[in-house]
């Protein structure tokens, strides 16, 4: 029986259960790197540069995917490529698999070497840095103390694109509006506070209005960031004009100036701290703008290291279980 079974695999003659089965076993995985990366990339040449493999095979693989499944995953035209909702999600099921395939010889050669140490990296804003993250990163250090920390000080878009090129791991800050191929998960919340110098004429206000500030130049962060998006959405909404006088990065260079007479501004009580009290005077605007929540920031279907996972556990156990990263993105708006 055995020599028969021999002659038969010689001969090419495989059952179609059969064939079709060493079929996908030889080149699903082929497929879905093909199609992860043109995803990933945004186009079939990058795929295929990624790959080593030629622009047409690429094409070929995709299409021989898709006549697989029986679902049209791409909707391909000159300038881009979209997903569809079929190619949606196999694209969140297919991702973590081709990475984890990817990146395996690196991981397997990292554990045999023994060495005990890796690498975590987190991207933060100046705030998140300053003023969230120390205790933080003061009790990971203590339980983890052979993991070496890099931490990226960027903000908005330079900080998506980490996250998107995979080269960090997560991101800790504020979000307004959460791009759909990332997840956002909330876990502290701040209240809106207005600072202004002792003796300022609307220090007398326990409760001062959006009416009341008109008169007074804001010093606010550079108009590209969300909190002066966010402080321009709420004055409009409530049709009251304002002035900005200085755009400046950073709080504690925004207090300062504040502190000095230069105007008043509009803070997250994040930035707010014991030695503070001396020199501003401060009330809480919750009545005219929302609490600023800061959390997590991943990209949907990242495959979390053991590093990673143990910080966000610090954080908040469970914080992206399942389901937690795959649900579309939301507005705090």
């Amino acid at each position: 029986m055995v020599k028969k079974m021999s002659k038969k695999v010689s001969s090419g003659q495989l059952g179609p259960a059969e064939t079709v089965r060493f079929y996908y076993k030889g080149k699903r995985l082929s497929q879905l790197r093909a199609f992860v990366h043109t995803v990933k990339l945004g186009t079939l040449t990058r795929a295929a540069e990624a790959m080593f493999v030629s622009q047409s095979t690429v094409s070929l693989m995709i299409k021989a995917l898709e006549r697989d499944l029986g679902k049209t995953l791409l909707l391909r035209t000159r300038r881009r490529i979209t997903l569809t909702s079929a190619g949606e999600t196999l694209y969140e099921l297919a991702r973590p698999l081709v990475e984890r395939m990817d990146g395996i010889d690196q991981d397997f050669l990292a554990r045999i070497a023994g060495q005990g140490s890796s690498t975590l990296h987190i991207a933060a804003g100046t705030s998140t840095l300053q003023y969230l993250l120390p205790p933080l990163l003061s009790r990971y250090r203590e339980r983890y103390p052979k993991v070496h920390l890099s931490l990226a000080n960027v903000t908005g878009r330079d900080g998506l694109k980490l996250l998107r090129e995979d080269k960090v791991d997560f991101a800790v800050g504020s979000m307004l509006d959460v791009p759909n191929d990332l997840a956002y998960a909330p876990v502290y919340h701040f209240a809106p506070m207005l600072i202004m110098p002792p003796g300022h004429p609307l220090a007398t206000h326990d409760n001062p209005g959006l009416e009341d500030l008109s008169p007074y130049g804001l010093i606010l962060p550079p108009e590209r960031l969300s909190t002066y998006r966010l402080i321009d959405m709420v004055f409009h909404q409530h049709r009251v004009p304002y002035t900005v006088t200085i755009e400046v990065g950073g709080w504690d260079v925004i207090k300062a100036y504040v502190a000095s007479g230069l105007g008043i501004s509009i803070v997250t009580s994040i930035c707010l701290v014991e030695a503070d009290r001396e020199r501003l005077v401060t009330r809480n605007l919750r009545a005219y703008f929302p609490s600023r929540s800061y959390g997590v920031v991943m990209r949907k279907g990242k495959v979390l290291q053991n590093e990673a996972r143990d910080f966000l556990n610090l954080i908040k156990p469970g914080l992206f279980s399942r389901g937690g990263y795959d649900v579309a993105g939301h507005s705090e708006r």
